[in-house]
C-alpha cells in the first residue's frame, strides 16, 4: 500500500462528506489507515448512505 494511495481523500458526490484514510470510519467498521480502495464494496457513506461508487477522488 503506497502513501499516495493511502493519503488520497475521497468525496461523496451526494452530500460532500470527505473520506480521509487517516481517520477511516470507525463507526462503520473501517479502521484508521484504511485506503479507500481497501474498503469493502458494500460500505455506505456514514452521512447520507450513498454507495462507495458514489465517491470520487477529492482534488484541492
Amino acid at each position: 500500500m503506497s502513501t499516495t494511495t493511502t493519503g488520497q481523500l475521497w468525496v461523496c458526490v451526494r452530500c460532500g462528506m470527505i473520506y480521509d484514510p487517516v481517520d477511516g470510519d470507525p463507526d462503520g467498521g473501517i479502521a484508521p489507515g484504511t485506503a479507500f480502495e481497501d474498503i469493502p464494496d458494500d460500505w455506505l457513506c456514514p452521512v447520507c448512505g450513498a454507495r462507495k461508487v458514489d465517491f470520487v477522488p477529492w482534488e484541492e
